[in-house]
């Protein structure tokens, strides 16, 4: 699949925009602030109804606007197909597929995207929170109906931690907690099982790409962790963990157990201590924890080797519904400038055959020059306050002129 067009309307920077997209290799070269970031930025909405910069969409409006439109039109399966979501301040958002009404949902699986940004460091070196945010991407990229479980399950999250919060005050009447404890128990089982089969299918693409990445580097694995293979207290006894491929009513049941083993601690602390929410992606480096062991290059390519490995499954497990083209859109946001020449070249190999890239640098220095070499094409746009240059192939050189008279304007 691939982006031909992208339409922005009052979305960050750009007040009107209509680009035209080509496959094979588009770089976006400015300086910071200039607004090229907010391009692939849009383009990666349409795709997970994220951004990946921020965790609100009300950034994403433009200044003094009470709405955007994001809209693209995509080449997939020899068809063209047209996404389009608009954002609404202190409203819920509303999407339109191939020009009927949808829900933003109805929009996820459609157009695949895999982003690589410096933030991506965080996934090795941060909390767990960014790497539960990367399986469930990747779990709704494969399942795309999973997205209501998640969302459903933060709702029942954050409605079990208010009762928690007053059930001291509720004299033994706790008849709706057990209503609540059973639903996240459902919901939670149904996730991890999601994650579990995301997790096992991810590593052996990530170990492949940690050795092209970093050949002398040590192996690269994943695994799922979770608390419910850890006892519920210091001092219970040991837990059997979940065996391989446990299906969701299993995981449900031991779900349920917990919360009811912690029941009077989540009372008395008025907080939710068991579930999805408080798992982890264990990332391992030759053996060791990488959070904490690895060095900054290393991290580095386990970061790599986790995107490259996201990109490797979703193009071999194909799209959704048996769609034979699950490749995604590939978005690389100001990461050459973070890497180091080997890296530059070990990622440079791996875009040759992808056929769609985009990628944003603040000078066409920091991307490698061998990507003009891809077999579909390469051309840079310069990106600059008064907007786009027209695409200029970069056989053409990487040196052209500033934006002209055919600019377009944001």
């Amino acid at each position: 699949m691939r982006v031909t067009h992208l339409q922005l309307a009052d979305f960050r920077s750009y007040g009107s925009l209509d680009l035209a997209l080509a496959p094979g290799v588009t770089t976006f070269v400015g300086r910071n602030g200039q607004g090229k970031t907010n391009l692939v930025e849009a383009i990666r909405y349409l795709s997970t109804l994220s951004s990946h910069r921020v965790a609100t969409d009300a950034p994403l409006l433009r200044f003094g606007s009470e709405r955007a439109v994001i809209g693209a039109r995509i080449e997939k399966n020899g068809r063209a197909l047209s996404l389009e979501v608009t954002l609404a301040a202190g409203r819920p958002n509303t999407a339109r597929l191939n020009r009927g009404q949808a829900r933003p949902r109805d929009l996820l699986g459609v157009l695949r995207t895999v982003v690589f940004a410096p933030e991506d460091l965080a996934l090795v070196k941060g909390d767990p929170a960014g790497r539960r945010q990367l399986m469930d991407e990747l779990v709704v990229a494969l399942q795309p109906a999973m997205a209501g479980d998640l969302s459903d399950y933060d709702r029942v999250l954050r409605q079990r931690g208010s009762m928690l919060k007053t059930a001291k005050n509720a004299r033994g009447d706790l008849t709706m907690l057990d209503i609540w404890d059973e639903k996240l128990a459902e919901l939670g089982g149904r996730i991890v099982a999601a994650r579990r089969r995301a997790v096992a299918a991810l590593a052996p693409h990530v170990s492949a790409a940690y050795t092209d990445v970093a050949p002398e580097g040590g192996r690269c694995q994943l695994a799922y962790s979770t608390s419910l293979d850890a006892p519920a207290h210091r001092d219970a006894g040991p837990v059997e963990p979940l065996p391989e491929g446990a299906p969701a009513d299993l995981i449900e049941a031991r779900l349920l157990g917990r919360l009811r083993a912690l029941r009077q601690q989540e009372i008395d602390r008025g907080v939710n201590l068991a579930g999805p929410h408080r798992d982890d992606l264990d990332i391992i480096l030759a053996g060791m924890p990488a959070k904490g062991y690895a060095s900054h290059g290393e991290s580095w390519s386990c970061a790599l080797a986790l995107r490259l490995g996201t990109y490797a499954l979703l193009t071999a497990e194909g799209g959704p519904d048996d769609d034979p083209d699950g490749e995604p859109v590939l978005i690389l946001d100001d990461v050459f400038a973070e890497l180091d020449a080997g890296r530059r070249a070990a990622l440079a190999h791996r875009l040759s055959s992808a056929r769609q890239v985009l990628i944003t640098a603040a000078v066409a220095d920091d991307v490698p020059a061998e990507l003009a070499a891809h077999p579909a094409g390469s051309a840079t746009i310069r990106v600059a306050k008064d907007g786009l240059s027209a695409a200029v192939p970069d056989e053409v050189g990487l040196d052209g002129a500033a934006p002209g008279e055919d600019s377009q304007h944001g």
